[in-house]
């Protein structure tokens, strides 16, 4: 969210924003909340010359009784009880223009970094390195729940009569597997030197709103019927949740933590639930990593972070490759993102696994997570968070880079210490 001061001062910085995020539906708002801004200003005026008034009326009330002079008296009573009036009538009216105003704000997209793509969506988001070389075997790569059921690692029928589509059952090794890929990521983490957290799994509402824009809150989260609590998407948004209305010291920055949590989104607007796999589902699994730091040390955690999720794919015998989010991609809250996509055999192509964003102070804003700076100043702290592992869909990756044409996944020495100290798992006869 802006800070209503960058809009009143740099408007066109805004709508050129809004243009460049191909947003042009929203330029209007620009318009309506400098003319709400100015009109809350002048309610703010015209109050507190009503305040003033009625202080000094009030003072004369006690002379004028002193000398007798009642009817004076009652009728500076009678002109301070109007302008009472009028003091919470123009309250009343300055609530109202000011939840207008922040839900414009909360509407208006951030403002993106320079060194951002311009492009419409994600059809125009720009490859920026590849690490590993893709490979091909010369033998046939299977669906990869085909792979999954040769080793009666998956039941999505029994699932989808319990649930309904989007929902699974794992099973032996490749629940194992799935489990493994997970504690593995906790730990390579934790030798980052992140700290690790287990976070509540349902947040409420001004969570969810400070978190995240209210299309993305439409699309993705499940709200818990009759309660004000919301099924947490990623950790994430419970995590940087744990900041709301802190005042933290800037020598204890920059706060860095790694999650594991469910995650349950409807997908509402996507390209619809596979019934066969488990790329796109309703509930899945997630190590997340964010952290809440300086402005100035936002642009350095950035690189830290997506850099992280590369070194661990690259200790998993699995190619990547980064790719710059374009500004039609990014979504409102962020100023820049970085999808990390692993190579996949059966495709052919690249596929996202995990993303990495940093959201400036737009989450701080919205959620009161402020800095009191070594000199004494005030600000608002920098948010930024990158998918760490996020299996099934790394189940994906994993099987189809590992499998051996003998139907076996070798499994690559840093995930053996979680498999029992298997090497490989191989197909149940």
């Amino acid at each position: 969210m802006l800070d209503i001061k960058f809009v009143r001062e740099n408007p066109d910085v805004v709508r050129q924003n809004i243009k460049n995020k191909f947003q042009d539906g929203k330029l209007p708002l620009v318009d309506e909340v400098l003319a709400l801004d100015i009109e809350n200003r002048t309610i703010k005026q015209e109050v507190e010359a009503l305040r003033s008034q009625r202080n000094k009326l009030s003072k004369q009330i006690g002379g004028l009784m002193a000398k007798g002079e009642k009817e004076a008296a009652e009728e500076i009573k009678a002109t301070i009880a109007a302008e009472s009036a009028r003091v919470d009538e123009l309250t009343e009216k300055e609530k109202e223009v000011e939840e207008r105003i922040k839900v414009i704000m909360m509407t208006i997209p951030n403002i993106i970094d320079p060194s951002v793509p311009i492009g419409k969506d994600d059809s125009e988001n720009v490859e920026v390195q590849k690490y590993g070389e893709p490979v091909v075997p010369d033998f046939e790569i299977p669906y990869h729940t085909d792979i999954m059921e040769r080793f009666n690692g998956i039941d999505l029928d029994a699932a989808r009569k319990v649930a309904g589509n989007g929902f699974y059952y794992l099973m032996g090794d490749i629940a194992r597997l799935h489990s493994g890929i997970l504690s593995y990521a906790r730990d390579f983490m934790i030798d980052k030197g992140f700290t690790y957290c287990i976070p509540p799994y349902m947040i409420r509402s001004n969570v969810v709103t400070g978190v995240m824009s209210f299309a993305e809150m439409d699309a993705m989260m499940y709200k818990i019927e009759g309660e004000d609590l919301y099924l947490i998407g990623t950790s994430e948004h419970s995590m940087i949740g744990k900041f709301i209305d802190t005042m933290n010291k800037e020598a204890d920055l920059p706060q860095t933590l790694t999650s594991y949590s469910p995650c349950f989104r409807k997908e509402k607007g996507a390209h619809g639930i596979e019934e066969r796999g488990v790329y796109r589902i309703h509930q899945f699994e997630k190590q997340e990593m964010i952290v809440v730091c300086t402005p100035e040390e936002s642009p350095k955690w950035y690189d830290k972070l997506w850099e992280n999720t590369v070194a661990l794919f690259r200790t998993m015998d699995i190619p990547v490759r980064t790719l710059e989010c374009c500004s039609g991609d990014l979504a409102d809250l962020k100023v820049k993102s970085v999808d990390v996509e692993a190579w996949s055999p059966r495709q052919k192509k690249y596929f996202e696994i995990g993303s990495c964003s940093n959201l400036g102070d737009a989450q701080a804003r919205r959620l009161g997570i402020r800095v009191t700076g070594n000199d004494g100043s005030k600000y608002f702290a920098h948010t930024l968070n990158n998918t760490v592992a996020a299996p099934p869909r790394m189940l994906i990756a994993f099987l189809e880079n590992n499998l051996q044409a003998d139907g076996s996944v070798l499994i690559p020495e840093a995930l053996r210490p979680y498999m029992g100290g298997k090497s490989k798992i191989e197909v149940v006869k």
